[in-house]
């Protein structure tokens, strides 16, 4: 079997464990299965740029470190990858803020990825490229002579193809991703987006690559679905969950979380919220909502504008509405363990997950996994998150529709046991039929021809 080369923006915490769910649970398992190596940037930023990389050997799986300048940093991870492409693939052109000098620093740290690779990779082996970061690095190793079989997957929304157009040299990005072999994307959308795109740029494209027949397929994410069904399961005697369990009493709790984005909707479900209070007097001291948001990327616009509008309304709700023995909204900023959070998924009567736009949003599927059979919550989820396509039994909203949310929230908070059990086990057949270890089996199954 051919050795696995794995290539993202970040190496995984090393020697801590691997979080229940995401990406890294299933690439770890797929490089112990096959043996190979994994490339990331250590997530440390130098004064200059240094070439060459710190290896780990862990059982059969080396993992290598690259270091990037502040420079670098700024161009590649802070410029394009997040003031570019995130905002252009979540619907957000408005944020849009791009430069040459970014853009030719990101191409630049794409090709140290290149370079780094070259000296560790072996004729036969298969190479797998995550996310927008590294989108070029292809065309990279093509350039340098590599002709391994090369994968890439797209963990984030593809955009329709005249807003992608918005960005300068869109042909050029577009050109390069025909030097990977297969191209994987969360959901059918995203893969007509992608197809589309190519369509449009076509004339450009032929004049700068040479066609290698890339496949263009949909491989919806997942998560461990065994292992977090029962972590939340173990969680539920954990000292602290019996303990949360105890201070809400009779309330019943209503739970998100979400990294602290403007892509999640915090601020749209805040008011929904609202209107659900301001219309439903019955539900005053009767439900609680957690809103767990862990910081995301400071320093940048779009993040420090929402942070600050999502703390200014979680606090005028409670201040309405809140009473001495009952607070609405509890708004936490700081990140928890899975196994705590597996164990406050399974404790809630209702998980809002109401992005405005998402790949996939692997919290609704932790959430219904963690969920009690005999007598689960109620998934609350936006139709702009990847998860909409497969979990049929949540009910689906519109993230925009303040109104439309807050009545998906009352009537989960009174659906009937029956229904609750209906649709809960409609979803987890889904969850145990395509865990993440499937996903990571087809892709590379497709990827190896």
């Amino acid at each position: 079997m051919s050795r696995l080369i794995v290539v993202s923006n970040r190496l995984p915490a090393l020697g801590k464990g691997v979080a229940a769910g995401g990406l890294a649970v299933a690439l770890e398992a797929a490089l112990k299965t096959r043996g190979g190596l994994w490339l990331g940037w250590s997530g440390k930023t130098l004064d200059k740029p240094a070439k060459g990389v710190s290896l780990q050997d862990l059982g059969n799986v080396t993992y290598a470190a690259m270091d990037l300048s502040a420079e670098e940093v700024s161009g590649y991870y802070e410029g394009i990858s997040n003031s570019v492409l995130w905002p252009l693939c979540h619907y957000r052109p408005d944020l849009l803020e791009y430069t040459r000098t970014a853009m030719d620093l990101y191409l630049s740290v794409n090709g140290r990825f290149a370079d780094e690779l070259l000296d560790l990779l072996r004729p036969d082996d298969v190479i797998w490229v995550h996310d927008y970061h590294l989108i070029p690095l292809a065309q990279a190793l093509r350039e340098r002579g590599v002709q391994n079989r090369i994968g890439y997957f797209h963990h984030i929304p593809w955009p329709a193809q005249d807003l992608f157009r918005a960005m300068p040299k869109a042909s050029k990005l577009l050109a390069s991703m025909l030097a990977y072999d297969v191209i994987g994307l969360q959901t059918a959308t995203d893969a007509r987006n992608l197809r589309a795109a190519l369509d449009a740029a076509r004339p450009d494209l032929e004049a700068s690559t040479t066609p290698r027949g890339t496949r263009i397929g949909t491989y919806p994410i997942s998560i461990d679905t065994q292992g977090f069904s029962s972590r939340a399961r173990r969680a539920e005697n954990l000292p602290r969950i019996r303990e949360l369990h105890q201070r809400f009493g009779p309330r019943e709790m209503v739970i998100g979380v979400d990294r602290l984005d403007y892509s999640k909707g915090l601020p749209e479900r805040l008011r929904a919220i609202e209107h659900l209070l301001e219309n439903r007097a019955a539900l005053h001291n009767r439900v609680s909502f957690l809103q767990i948001t862990p910081a995301s990327r400071s320093g940048i616009e779009g993040y420090d504008r929402i942070q600050q509008e999502v703390a200014e309304r979680a606090g005028r709700l409670n201040a309405s509405y809140g009473t001495l023995d009952w607070v609405p909204v509890r708004y936490i900023n700081r990140a928890f363990s899975q196994s705590l959070l597996a164990g406050l998924y399974r404790l809630s009567k209702v998980g809002l997950v109401t992005p405005l736009r998402d790949g996939m949003n692997l919290v609704a599927k932790e959430y219904v996994a963690a969920q009690d059979p005999e007598d689960p919550g109620v998934l609350v989820l936006s139709q702009f998150a990847g998860a909409a396509a497969e979990l049929d039994g949540a009910l689906i909203v519109n993230p925009y529709d303040v109104a439309d949310v807050s009545n998906a929230m009352a009537r989960a908070l009174d659906m009937p046991m029956d229904e609750r059990r209906t649709r809960h086990a409609s979803m987890m057949a889904r969850l145990e039929a395509h865990p993440v270890a499937v996903w990571s089996e087809t892709f590379l199954r497709d990827l190896a021809g």
